[in-house]
């Protein structure tokens, strides 16, 4: 990219204090398909002018695939050793593009002694949007079908359906709706931890059913809001054969294609 991310040390040493602290997560630091996703929110934040850093080498995972497998002690390890960072920094507001992360620090923090604002980047951006800040042009999406599939721990976990939609209609994109959707969302087979492991015996994949619905109504892209999600989806595609008609992308991705970034 062509500009450099702070990081919280580099903020401290000035003897300054970013805006925002942008929780990159496992996926966004790791897998190379998610890594696109971290590069566009990056991309999108520099360019409307908003002072965000990140933790980097000091961020771990936030332990929520621990906790999700059923480790107590190992979540709540990793737990407190990203609190004594954060709390280190004096951080006050965190945004992420992982539910997970979002849902972890969130909710399950505050009782080890970690208190923030904490944001998915959906939020984040729509917050920025009602601001002024954030000015989306979609032509390019125009008429073109997309469908949105409502990650667990944003929708029914965090009961935040608005968000990723109210961005999703800037794009002047055609927005369709699955028939099990926002609080009726089926999931994608990668939460409580199954992104993980191989998936028991049964007569079809969740993500293979999720992908099927989806493509059912012909979208020409399945927005997502989650790195997992992602990997699933994009997994299902493929399944079908319909990766060169159908496209998988993150929402932030799309505001960033919009916007030539």
């Amino acid at each position: 990219m062509d500009f450099t991310i702070k990081t919280m040390a580099d903020y401290a040493a000035e003897g300054k204090s970013p805006e925002v602290l942008f929780w990159v997560g496992c996926a966004g630091s790791f897998d190379d398909r998610a890594k696109k996703i971290t590069k566009a929110f990056c991309k999108l934040l520099n360019k409307i002018g908003v002072e965000f850093a990140v933790l980097g080498q000091e961020e771990s995972c936030t332990g929520d695939p621990a906790k999700r497998a059923g480790n107590e002690f190992v979540f709540q390890m990793m737990a407190l050793t990203n609190i004594e960072v954060l709390n280190a920094y004096e951080v006050k507001k965190i945004v992420t593009a992982c539910p997970h992360c979002f849902n972890t620090l969130k909710n399950e923090y505050p009782s080890l002694g970690g208190n923030y604002q904490v944001l998915h980047h959906t939020q984040f951006l729509k917050d920025l949007m009602n601001e002024g800040r954030l000015k989306i042009e979609g032509g390019s999406f125009k008429g073109k079908k997309i469908t949105f599939h409502d990650p667990c721990y944003l929708g029914r976990g965090n009961d935040e359906y608005e968000a990723p939609r109210m961005l999703l209609e800037k794009l002047d994109a055609e927005l369709v709706e699955m028939k099990r959707c926002k609080t009726n969302g089926l999931c994608c087979g990668a939460g409580g931890a199954q992104m993980f492991k191989e998936p028991e015996k049964g007569n079809k994949d969740i993500n293979i059913e999720r992908t099927e619905e989806a493509l059912s109504f012909e979208p020409k892209v399945i927005a997502t809001g989650c790195p997992f999600c992602n990997t699933m989806m994009t997994d299902g595609v493929k399944h079908f054969n319909k990766n060169t008609e159908v496209e998988v992308k993150d929402i932030v991705e799309l505001l960033a294609e919009a916007e030539d970034l």
